[in-house]
């Protein structure tokens, strides 16, 4: 069975890529984490590809990836950022990229902009037309709870457009009860609408992590979802400042084993392949390298 990483990160400290969240202050992840590095890591634990997904609101950081993409055959495509803020710049950025067939989706850092009605301004709504039109997914970081809520509204607003919400929108599992049902209700509502996706990854919130910590939110996620809706994404490196790739893998990986063949084949790479147009036939996968 096929297996794609549909979120990873990849940065340099003197690379050509601002990243200014990106401090001293973060400990291990203030590092470099290249492309080589990752494809290690991604050899080691069994997964065949992997989505590049940007952590940079910025141009440079799209070439980046991009180029990293055609350097390295085991990247099955790259969600990078273009700018959502100016339709006309979006349209341009998005005439010279699709082309080449690295860019898979959009996103953009909408959590740390100080308008926390970013994305649901008029200019970024026209923009996001433009992915609606060709057919490219808009990825959601972050999105408990403040985006979570705005999601709807993006869908009733965008026809056609297609979400993919990160890390199962940051589950509130240390915060309680009421927390984890505001949550859940959030993402019933989202999921409501069939073109929303969701990733099984970032869910490393602390001590005490492992499948049982993690199984109520993939649980209430496969009941919103369906497993044709999800897909696994390691969140390399994040990890690294948490419990590592191989002990969220290994959390996820469990529960995954407790689904069917063609649940497990869904989460594991069809619904990226799907949702992205990752192809793997024409990929070199890492067995190769």
């Amino acid at each position: 069975m096929k297996r794609i990483d549909s979120h990873l990160h990849l940065w340099e400290l003197d690379g050509p890529v601002p990243h200014p969240w990106l401090g001293p202050q973060l400990g291990e992840l203030h590092a470099d984490f290249p492309a080589e590095q990752a494809g290690e890591v991604l050899r080691q634990h069994g997964i065949d590809a992997a989505v590049l997904v940007q952590s940079s609101d910025s141009e440079a950081e799209t070439e980046y990836l991009i180029a990293a993409a055609e350097s390295h055959g085991w990247v099955a495509g790259v969600v990078g950022w273009v700018d959502l803020a100016d339709p006309c710049t979006a349209e341009a950025q998005l005439e010279r990229w699709l082309p080449g067939g690295k860019l898979v989706g959009v996103r953009h850092l909408i959590h740390d902009e100080p308008d926390p009605d970013f994305v649901l301004g008029p200019s970024v709504r026209d923009s996001l037309g433009l992915l609606a039109s060709a057919g490219v997914p808009l990825d959601i970081p972050d999105a408990y709870p403040r985006h979570l809520h705005q999601m709807p509204i993006l869908m009733e607003s965008v026809p056609g457009l297609r979400l993919v919400i990160d890390h199962l929108s940051k589950p509130p599992l240390s915060r309680g009860i009421e927390a984890m049902a505001e949550w859940e209700r959030g993402l019933r509502r989202i999921a409501g609408y069939p073109e929303v996706s969701s990733k099984v990854s970032g869910l490393d919130f602390g001590p005490g992590f492992n499948a049982e910590a993690i199984r109520e939110a993939v649980e209430v996620a496969l009941d919103c979802f369906g497993a044709e809706r999800l897909m696994y994404g390691g969140d390399w490196p994040m990890t690294v400042a948490g419990h590592g790739y191989t002990q969220n893998l290994q959390a996820i990986a469990s529960l995954v084993a407790e689904l069917s063949r063609a649940e497990q084949e869904s989460i594991w790479s069809g619904t990226a392949r799907r949702v992205y147009g990752c192809n793997l036939g024409t990929a070199e996968t890492l067995e190769m390298i």
